[in-house]
């Protein structure tokens, strides 16, 4: 086996990775999304557009599993936009004291804790974290494939 063959193989199984990573964050993000979505939290003023923007991020994440194997640079992009579109939601769930804090407001739930362990929470960050480093992996191995360096014959 080659040098390119091994080379276009790592490639097609990074790309396979990183399309089963954003459906992974989509799937742990409707899950959550259906508990929250029910309740006073989606027609909150902040944790309404908190709900809007992990709502929009999880059909990114859908765009971008299909973008990862015909355009990866954008399909990586767009993976990247949607982990900071959903990012707030999570950290909104997790520690509702500083999002308080930072936003200030008259809330109808009151206060118990400022930090709350949520599991579904922490794996949705998790493969946010995921997320992020396949897609920028992806998106510097793409960017070395377009520009190779020079080839010296032995």
């Amino acid at each position: 086996m080659t040098d390119r063959e091994r080379w276009v193989r790592r490639l097609r199984n990074e790309k396979i990775w990183q399309a089963i990573a954003c459906l992974a964050c989509t799937v742990v993000l409707w899950v959550h999304l259906d508990d929250f979505g029910a309740s006073e939290f989606s027609g909150g003023h902040l944790t309404g557009l908190l709900f809007k923007m992990a709502d929009l991020g999880a059909s990114f994440f859908l765009l971008a599993v299909l973008l990862t194997f015909f355009l990866p640079r954008t399909g990586a992009t767009i993976a990247l936009a949607s982990t900071l579109l959903c990012l707030p939601f999570y950290l909104c769930v997790l520690m509702p004291g500083p999002y308080r804090w930072i936003f200030k407001g008259e809330y109808s739930v009151p206060l118990n804790q400022p930090f709350h362990w949520d599991n579904w929470a922490v794996a949705g960050v998790l493969s946010l974290i995921l997320v992020a480093i396949l897609s920028l992996r992806s998106y510097s191995r793409t960017q070395a494939s377009v520009s190779p360096g020079p080839r010296v014959c032995t």
